[in-house]
């Protein structure tokens, strides 16, 4: 497949003439917060106003290469040709949010998924990567008739209260790591009731025996977790803590709900669990299913999925959205997929990621910086650690990582025009649209800032 990666900036319209202070004092002034997602705040405060391939550019006219990619859905590179090109044709042709009955796009867009990830039989399409996962609790609740739920430390699962905990809690508040136990529920939120907060049990990642004591002693109804833990980094499965999680889930009679959400579509076209070999019994996914476009998908065994429409009253779960399957989230997604279902992608952007990585490792090593470089395919994460291995979970990243050196690496390189969010940990993303002219301006660059780290 032949796929256009070059872009014309050239051709661009000229920057919008706004004052970058000004813009941000009537955010403060308009928005509650500043931002409309308050995990985008952060310092130095940029305001974009464009993306191309893998370049964003702010107010000022300032160029970056973007590893962040709005925290990973660009898996094709910002305004992708060939997803431009059918959004505007789902225009064109007046696809229209109907509201009555199925459309030729959902249903497709449905087709696609399953055929693409085994363990999904029928979805259902959201807005969002939160509202699948809610729905999922929900169907594991409705299925199993329990009401406790398994998260993991060091996790994310979206905003509403069950898993509203806090993504990076310190060691003071956490304690050591626990054998065979469960840390506190630490809210990120105000507003989530104490006894909410006691129907949800935080573990350990790869740790098969805490997830057991907790089904032993709990009525669960769901274990709940991203197959790699990428909101602290990336933090990847030991080898069958996957398949122990879903062989407890079934011994216990709970479900395995895998949150692909940041790995499906990025990791592999059948998302992680594809490469790990496994079966969820539920599953979640988000971002790159359309390269930037608001969608979530939550699919899944028949049996389970069929409660949304169950003819029992009491087994019946209730889904609606005005917005949900979106005719043109829908159109985006559907050009993603058939993209990413040629193998020739794929080998692309994995050839483009080891050169970064096999360059940032020997960068490291040259300035004798203890660094290690973890990576899930395009998904990376730079650790300032001199354990000399990848952390198996949050208490290891706490131990071992520099929090105040990697924020000043991240804000290092965003002043010579290389974009990490400025967040500790935080997972850097790369696209299909990143070339190895770009991987090479990187790699000098990093050395550059190497030198007065």
């Amino acid at each position: 497949m032949q796929l256009t990666r070059r872009f014309d900036v050239a051709s661009l319209p000229q920057f919008p003439n706004d004052d970058e202070a000004r813009v941000v004092e009537l955010a403060e002034k308009y928005i509650a917060g500043g931002v409309v997602s308050l995990n985008r705040k952060v310092t130095p405060c940029r305001v974009f106003c464009r993306g191309l391939g893998s370049k964003i550019w702010d107010l000022q006219g300032r160029e970056y290469i973007d590893y962040h990619a709005a925290f990973a859905p660009h898996i094709l590179g910002h305004n992708f040709p060939r997803i431009n090109d059918a959004v505007k044709k789902s225009l064109d042709d007046h696809w229209s949010l109907m509201g009555s009955g199925p459309t030729l796009w959902e249903v497709e867009l449905a087709q696609m998924v399953c055929a693409a990830v085994a363990s999904v039989d029928s979805i259902q399409i959201t807005n969002t990567g939160s509202e699948a996962v809610s729905l999922a609790i929900r169907l594991s609740q409705a299925h199993t008739g329990r009401e406790d739920i398994i998260v993991m430390l060091g996790g994310y699962n979206g905003w509403h209260s069950e898993v509203a905990r806090s993504v990076m809690p310190g060691k003071d508040v956490i304690g050591p790591r626990i054998r065979a136990g469960q840390y506190p529920f630490l809210p990120a939120s105000a507003g989530i009731s104490l006894e909410l907060q006691s129907h949800v049990h935080v573990v350990n990642f790869n740790d098969l025996e805490s997830v057991e004591y907790i089904l032993k002693k709990y009525p669960i109804a769901c274990v709940l977790t991203e197959p790699a833990l990428q909101n602290i980094g990336i933090v990847l499965p030991h080898e069958g803590y996957l398949a122990g999680l879903i062989d407890l889930c079934e011994r216990y009679g709970a479900l395995c709900v895998l949150d692909e959400v940041k790995t499906g579509f990025r990791t592999a076209l059948g998302g992680y669990q594809s490469v790990a070999g496994v079966s969820p019994h539920l599953s979640i996914f988000g971002k790159a299913i359309a390269n930037g476009y608001p969608l979530g998908v939550i699919g899944g065994r028949r049996d389970i999925m069929d409660l949304f429409d169950s003819p029992l009253p009491e087994k019946k779960v209730l889904i609606a959205g005005t917005y949900n399957a979106h005719p043109i989230a829908c159109a985006a997604s559907i050009a993603t997929l058939k993209i990413l279902k040629d193998p020739e992608v794929y080998a692309s952007i994995r050839g483009t990621s080891t050169r970064l990585y096999d360059g940032l490792k020997q960068l490291f090593a040259e300035a004798g910086i203890p660094a290690v470089l973890v990576n899930n395919e395009s998904a990376f994460c730079v650790y300032f650690s001199d354990s000399g291995t990848p952390p198996r979970d949050w208490h290891d990243v706490l131990q071992h990582h520099d929090f105040e050196l990697d924020l000043r690496y991240r804000k290092a390189l965003i002043d010579k025009g290389i974009y990490h969010i400025p967040l500790a940990c935080k997972q850097g993303s790369i696209s299909y649209s990143h070339s190895n002219e770009d991987i090479d301006k990187t790699l000098q660059t990093t050395r550059k800032v190497l030198k007065h780290l």
